[in-house]
């Protein structure tokens, strides 16, 4: 009987590894809506894989093989061989966690960018928050708990930071402001998962609002995970320091997440 149950055990462990190589040998590609008003099939390598893909939503990840991709987003129901509103051609990596991103540039036209997500693990108590700046709107601050958080965030940037597992209260105001035009809002992260927090939409007609990604798995443990009434008992501080850095390396945070699309997609 031990013997049965080691050997179910190394299979078991045998298994588990397969399937861990299987993964780094994949693409993980997440894909997120932040057009308003507009209903889209998308298309990849002339194939519809989301079709009626509207406003807001945020798929699970997709995974892929490495290569080249060509990415095409029409209006929905559109025939296949109708001009796209957007392409590109999207070179994905073993290994790579991407998220595909259909949005506003901020003067209001449409654009198609990727970003490559950051799965490295996290500390115990530790979670992961990417804000990325996809609204028709001009650059912002982004505040949390009443202090500023991020200077200055242009469209299309990121800014992260690895930051204490806990509810935040966050809001977005106009650069150099500290009036919201949106929120405050509570964001809830959890020990050891990555949230990636996208403004969509426009500020001129309304559409303006906030997409979450989540990407779990990233190690981080319980310690420190939000406790109390809706986390609100505890409301850790964010590292000062590290979003200091953060309002002033926004522009080179860009340059190396958004590496599988550099060039904005083509609007047709």
């Amino acid at each position: 009987m031990k013997r049965l149950s080691s050997v179910l055990l190394a299979m078991g462990l045998c298994l588990a590894f397969v399937a861990v190589v299987a993964a780094q040998n994949k693409a993980m590609v997440t894909v997120v809506h932040g057009i308003p008003n507009t209903d889209v099939d998308v298309y990849v390598n002339g194939q519809a894989t989301l079709k009626s893909f509207k406003f807001g939503t945020v798929t699970d990840p997709l995974s892929l093989d490495p290569g080249s991709y060509k990415i095409e987003i029409r209006p929905a129901g559109a025939a296949a061989t109708s001009a796209p509103i957007l392409s590109t051609t999207a070179n994905l990596q073993a290994g790579q966690n991407v998220s595909l991103v259909a949005h506003l540039t901020a003067d209001g036209k449409p654009a198609l960018d990727a970003y490559v997500n950051d799965t490295s693990m996290l500390a115990a108590g530790k979670a992961r928050l990417t804000v990325r700046h996809d609204a028709a709107a001009p650059a912002v601050d982004i505040l949390a708990n009443n202090a500023k958080l991020v200077s200055n965030l242009a469209n299309p940037k990121e800014a992260k930071a690895d930051v204490a597992a806990g509810t935040y209260a966050v809001a977005i105001a106009p650069a150099g402001q500290t009036t919201p035009v949106f929120g405050p809002q509570n964001l809830t992260l959890n020990a050891g998962t990555g949230y990636v927090v996208y403004a969509v939409g426009s500020l001129s007609d309304k559409t303006f609002t906030l997409l979450i990604q989540q990407i779990p798995g990233l190690g981080g443990g319980p310690m420190g995970a939000a406790t109390g009434e809706g986390g609100l008992a505890q409301q850790p501080a964010f590292p000062t320091s590290g979003w200091l850095v953060l309002s002033l390396a926004g522009t080179a945070l860009a340059a190396s997440a958004v590496m599988v699309v550099r060039t904005r997609a083509r609007v047709h």
